[in-house]
Order: C-alpha cells, then structure tokens, then sequence
C-alpha cells in the first residue's frame, strides 16, 4: 500500500499589484497542496520564470500595467514548446465576452474572477492542473449565452473594415484602402463594437474570429 501524499501543484502567481500578490501568496499557502514556486508583476517576467521554474499551473491577471498584457503572456506561455507547457488559469476582475474570449483563444485553461471564494480558487487551480477547464459562473452564463446568441449581422462594408482591422491597420490606412473618409471608418466602427457587444478594437476582432465574421 502506498502512503505517499500526493505531490502538490506548482503554481507561479502572476498580477502586477503588490498587495494583491501578497495577499494571494499569504491565501494559497494556506493550502497544503499547493506550493506556489514563483511570483511576477509583468508578463514578460511570467513568460520568462514559467520556462525556467517550469510549473504546473501559471495563475495570471490580465491587465498587468506596462508590457505586455495578460493575453499574450499567456500565449507565449502555453505556444508549443519542448516538454509539456504549464496551464494558465486567468483570475482577474474583467468578465466582458472580449475578455473572456481573447483569455481562452491565448490557451487559457480556465477564468476565475477575484470575487471567488478561496475554496473555489484552490479546486480551480488543481483543476487546471489536470488540464480541465473551470469558468466563474457568470463567465459560464456570459460563454452560455454567446453560444446560444444568433450570429450578429454585419453588411458587406463592415466586413471588409473588420478585415483590415484584423490587419492591425490604423483608422487612415483602412480608409485609403478601402477609398472611404477616415470619419465614414470611425462611424462603421462604432457600429461593429454594437453589434458585437465589444469597445476596442482587439475585442472586435476577437469575438469577429471567433464567431467566423472575418472575409
């Protein structure tokens, strides 16, 4: 018979708030079968202990102030790469369908917001190093609900400024390619973000991949 503990998950904590980082670390070492193995404040410093500590589990935020955000630390963390790459497990405040579809497209395991209870938190993270994904309930509801929600209509016009977009083209370089006013860009822009319920540009076309908008 074998009486080993089973051997903890090793997580790396990232979230560019000194406090909040604190008082995460003082939470998860109350649990025993977590043993945190690194902290960072940026993405790129995320990026760079997730390959060198090699841990199971990366807990990341989102917004990490200057730097890279935490979408594409997350996409660099989990890109292929020789030997298995650590799961990443969004914990964050933002719950918008950008958000939350821009995390999972990067490779996110799963999404927790900070409002979680701890015990919640500590399931999601063993969870998430087994490779299942764990969803907030209202990020469930909000996944639910898209999924559910007929395609938004785009004309033909907002189609091919989305295209552009896509390209990563500024305002004035969509409208000489398009041979339209740089305003007539901005009004259909403005109508995109409705229709897809988004407020940036990174969202939009997130959420336009997505749901298959692009030409």
């Amino acid at each position: 018979m074998n009486d080993r503990a089973p051997r903890p998950v090793r997580l790396l904590v990232c979230d560019d708030h000194v406090v909040v980082r604190a008082g995460l670390l003082a939470l998860l070492g109350s649990a025993p079968d977590i043993e945190v193995v690194g902290e960072a404040g940026t993405g790129e410093e995320a990026v760079a202990l997730a390959a060198k500590l090699t841990p199971d589990v990366v807990l990341m935020d989102l917004q990490l102030g200057e730097g890279i955000d935490g979408v594409e630390a997350t996409r660099r963390i989990t890109s292929p790469a020789p030997g298995a790459p650590p799961h990443v497990l969004v914990l964050t405040t933002y719950d918008t369908d950008a958000d939350i579809t821009r995390a999972i497209e990067a490779g996110a395991t799963g999404y927790l917001l900070k409002a979680e209870r701890p015990e919640e938190l500590f399931s999601a993270i063993h969870a998430a190093s087994q490779g299942r994904t764990t969803l907030s309930p209202p990020v469930a509801s909000r996944v639910m609900a898209r999924m559910r929600a007929p395609r938004p209509t785009l004309t033909d016009r907002e189609r091919d400024i989305l295209g552009q977009l896509s390209r990563g083209l500024a305002n004035r370089d969509i409208a000489r390619a398009l041979f339209i006013s740089e305003a007539t860009v901005k009004t259909h822009l403005g109508r995109i973000y409705d229709k897809l319920g988004v407020d940036t540009r990174a969202g939009a076309v997130a959420v336009a991949k997505e749901q298959r908008l692009l030409p």
